[in-house]
């Protein structure tokens, strides 16, 4: 992603159009997804993976992006920090986020991990994640993208 400045141009955005079942022309296409950061900058690297978003990134912008999209229909919360940030209530960890996905749909998020390489044994772990919380996904992005 860092060297095209293309968000989600890497293994990590593959796996996430799979798990939405869209290919890269219905991902990019400006008018139909909006793919909205946490922080704006890279924040660097750090032990074990990049460091966290700035945290003044979501709270300076995202109030301000998000009142110029007043079409949402379903926000991802891909990862800790966006889910930290737009839940009401932490369940305590991805793993409880994820699988209360259904706790977060009235307010239009659906809690997803990662879906970076590094995230394959968590994944792998979890095979409740591919065979219940996948096809709920999916059908949900189907029915609003209506591909």
């Amino acid at each position: 992603m860092h060297a095209t400045s293309i968000p989600w141009n890497d293994p990590s955005g593959d796996r996430l159009r799979d798990w939405l079942q869209i290919d890269r022309e219905t991902f990019y296409d400006e008018s139909r997804i909006a793919i909205v950061p946490m922080g704006f900058c890279y924040p660097g690297r750090g032990k074990g993976g990049d460091l966290p978003p700035r945290p003044e990134c979501a709270q300076t912008w995202h109030e301000r992006l998000l009142a110029l999209l007043p079409n949402l229909q379903l926000t991802l919360l891909v990862g800790q920090y966006a889910q930290r940030h737009y839940l009401p209530h932490w369940h305590g960890s991805i793993t409880e986020n994820v699988r209360h996905y259904r706790d977060a749909l009235p307010a239009g998020y659906f809690p997803l991990p990662h879906p970076s390489p590094r995230n394959t044994l968590w994944l792998r772990q979890r095979p409740w994640f591919e065979a219940e919380v996948v096809p709920e996904l999916r059908l949900r992005v189907k029915k609003i993208l209506k591909v």
